[in-house]
């Protein structure tokens, strides 16, 4: 399995997808109402749009540099502070899609360097509260990093949705409508 030709695709279609959204959230919600959505939640003790965007964001880019091998750079751990007082700092639809766009530039930055991951190499994932997960990149790959990135992307489509926002399948699966056989072909 090619690590990097699963994940990298994947997040580059969906983050497109997710930018997408907020755009047309954006235009369904004219005059800065928009930015409004942004502290919209699911549940009063689930974190709001704004945290939604930022953690898929962040998935996405710890994957990239997890499955490198590399250090996370700082601008990782503000991206988590960020998404973690999402509720009392929600921000603004422009600057979440500025975070869409850095985190397409790392994603895009890893596609073109062309990494090749060892799926059975060993990944040590530390998580928030001290405990770590040992896996392979594998593993590590799809059983944690797309899940988590999933998780992220379908809770946002899920609180613009619950708020109104005219989506559908087709706004989800937009990147695979160029792969649709006309009907009786």
């Amino acid at each position: 399995m090619m690590l990097p030709a699963m994940l990298l695709p994947t997040y580059v279609q969906m983050l497109g997808a997710l930018s997408a959204w907020l755009t047309k959230a954006e235009a369904q919600r004219p005059g800065g109402d928009g930015d409004v959505l942004l502290a919209a939640r699911l549940a009063p003790d689930m974190f709001p749009l704004s945290t939604q965007v930022r953690f898929a964001c962040r998935q996405a880019q710890e994957g990239v540099f997890r499955i490198q091998g590399r250090e996370f750079p700082a601008s990782l751990q503000a991206l988590l502070d960020e998404g973690r007082n999402g509720g009392e700092a929600p921000g603004t639809m422009a600057a979440a899609q500025g975070r869409i766009a850095e985190t397409l530039a790392v994603v895009e930055a890893a596609e073109a360097e062309g990494i090749a991951v060892d799926p059975v190499s060993n990944i040590a994932h530390e998580l928030p509260i001290g405990m770590v997960l040992d896996v392979t990149a594998e593993r590590y790959a799809r059983d944690w990093a797309l899940p988590q990135f999933y998780f992220h992307v379908v809770t946002a489509y899920a609180i613009l949705r619950a708020q109104g926002i005219e989506l559908g399948k087709a706004d989800f699966a937009a990147h695979m409508l160029s792969h649709l056989r006309p009907p009786g072909t």
